[in-house]
C-alpha cells in the first residue's frame, strides 16, 4: 500500500503569466506557496486484475482506457500500470472549484503514488512536467503551469516560465520564522460560491493576445514581490496583491462579481492591505493580506463567510506510507 500527500497552493502574484500563449512571447513569472491542506492518494495492489477507483463515485473497470476519471486514466497510462490496482482519492477540502489548485495536486499525487508503487523514484521536476503534459496536452484543460509545479516542489517559490517550455524554480528562502510571519498575515475565507474554472480560464486564455500589457504589468508585480519577500518586506506583498487583483479582474469578464467585490471591499475597509480570489476567480476562496493587529476587524467584517485556517507548507508531494510485501503476481 502506498499513500502520497500532495499540498494545495495559494498563488500570491503573477497568475496568468504561466499560460503558454504568454510565456511563448516573454517569460512568465509566478510567486506561489504550498499550504498545509492536502490531496491524499491511496494505492493498493489487488488480487484480481480489475481497476478500482474511489472518489466522489466508484469505478470498477477491466480496461484502463474505460475509466471515466481522466486524470487517473492518463496517469495510469503514463506510468504503464494497466491492471490489478485500487486507487482512492481523498481531499482536505471539497476539491471542486476551490481555486487552490486541487486538480493539479491530484495529478501530481497520482503520478507520485504510481511511480512509488512501481518502485521508481522520480524528481519533482519530472512529476510537474508530466502533470502539465497530462492536464494541458492530454486532457486539453485551458490552464497554466504553476499549480503542478507548486504541488511537486512545495514551499514558497518563484516560478519562471521560459519560452522553451523550461521552468526555473527558485526557493524564496525566508527561513522558518519569517515564513511563519508571512503565512500568519494571510487569511482565507470561503466565498460560498463554487464554479467550474474551465469557462473562466478559457476566456482568459482567449484574451491573452489582447491583454499582453496587463499580463506584463502582472509579471512586474511578481518581480517586485520576489524582491519584497527576499527583503522581508511582507506588507509590500499585500499592497502588490491589491494591484495584482485590479489587473487580474480585467483579464476575464467573470473573474469577479458584485458579491466578490463587496466581500473584497469589506476586507479592505476593515484593514486588509490587499487580496485576491484564489485561482481562476468567480468563487472559491478569497485570500487577503492583513497585519495581525487588524485581523479581528477583518474577521468581524467577513463573519458570514467561513474562514479556513492554514499554514505554509515546506514540502511538495511525498509518500507518507509505503508498505511493500511479496507480490502474488
Amino acid at each position: 500500500m502506498i499513500i502520497t500527500q500532495t499540498p494545495l497552493r495559494i498563488s500570491l502574484l503573477g497568475g496568468g503569466t504561466d499560460f503558454r500563449d504568454f510565456y511563448k512571447k516573454e517569460d512568465g513569472l509566478v510567486v506561489s506557496a504550498a499550504i498545509d491542506k492536502y490531496i491524499f492518494i491511496i494505492v493498493k495492489e489487488r488480487y484480481d486484475d480489475l481497476i478500482y477507483v474511489n472518489y466522489s463515485k466508484k469505478e470498477i473497470k477491466e480496461n484502463v482506457l474505460a475509466l471515466e476519471h481522466e486524470l487517473v486514466r492518463e496517469c495510469l497510462v503514463k506510468t504503464g500500470i494497466d491492471k490489478g490496482i485500487e486507487i482512492s482519492i481523498l481531499a482536505d477540502i471539497p476539491s471542486e472549484g476551490s481555486g487552490l489548485g486541487s486538480s493539479s495536486s491530484v495529478t501530481v499525487g497520482l503520478l507520485n503514488a504510481f511511480y512509488t508503487y512501481k518502485g521508481e523514484q522520480v524528481t519533482a521536476e519530472r512529476l510537474a512536467a508530466e502533470a502539465c503534459d497530462i492536464e494541458i496536452n492530454k486532457c486539453g484543460q485551458p490552464i497554466g503551469k504553476q499549480d503542478q509545479y507548486v504541488a511537486a516542489y512545495g514551499g514558497l517559490c518563484s516560478y519562471r516560465f521560459k519560452g522553451t517550455g523550461n521552468v526555473e524554480v527558485k526557493k524564496l528562502e525566508t527561513g522558518n520564522s519569517h515564513s511563519r510571519l508571512l503565512g500568519s498575515n494571510l487569511l482565507l475565507f470561503f466565498t460560498g460560491i463554487t464554479r467550474q474554472a474551465s469557462s473562466i480560464l478559457s476566456e482568459q486564455k482567449n484574451n491573452i493576445s489582447i491583454k499582453m500589457e496587463e499580463l506584463h504589468q502582472i509579471k512586474i508585480l511578481a518581480e517586485k514581490g520576489c524582491e519584497a519577500i527576499n527583503n522581508y518586506n511582507f506588507d509590500e506583498v499585500g499592497y502588490l496583491m491589491h494591484q495584482n487583483w485590479q489587473l487580474k479582474k480585467s483579464l476575464s469578464s467573470n473573474i469577479a462579481n458584485p458579491e466578490i467585490d463587496d466581500m473584497y471591499n469589506e476586507a479592505m475597509n476593515a484593514g486588509a492591505l490587499g487580496g485576491k480570489i484564489a485561482g481562476a476567480g468567480g468563487g472559491g476562496f478569497l485570500m487577503v493580506y492583513c497585519r495581525r493587529e487588524e485581523q479581528n476587524n477583518v474577521r468581524e467584517a467577513l463573519n458570514k463567510y467561513k474562514e479556513m485556517p492554514f499554514l505554509l507548507e515546506r514540502d511538495g508531494s511525498k509518500a507518507i506510507f509505503n508498505y511493500r510485501r511479496y507480490s502474488w503476481k
